[in-house]
């Protein structure tokens, strides 16, 4: 399913917090809702389409994939 830059801030906007991760690098983010231009530089993928994999978990989102954010994650 394909999430265009719009319908992921609908989703998103409401989050208590957004974590992305592109490599090594991890972002996270807690005032989402002031953070928008931020936020969607990070989690939109080059296509113009959220990133994968994206996983909501509560009220807070986890976008993309950095071995170290999973481990503790599921930990």
């Amino acid at each position: 399913m394909r999430i265009d830059e719009n319908a992921a801030w609908e989703m998103l906007k409401s989050a208590r917090s957004v974590t992305a991760a592109k490599g090594k690098k991890v972002q996270r983010f807690a005032r989402v809702s002031v953070e928008k231009a931020d936020i969607l530089k990070q989690v939109m993928g080059p296509s113009g389409n959220l990133r994968a994999p994206t996983y909501r978990v509560g009220d807070a989102f986890i976008i993309g994939f950095n071995p170290e954010l999973y481990a503790d994650w599921l930990v």
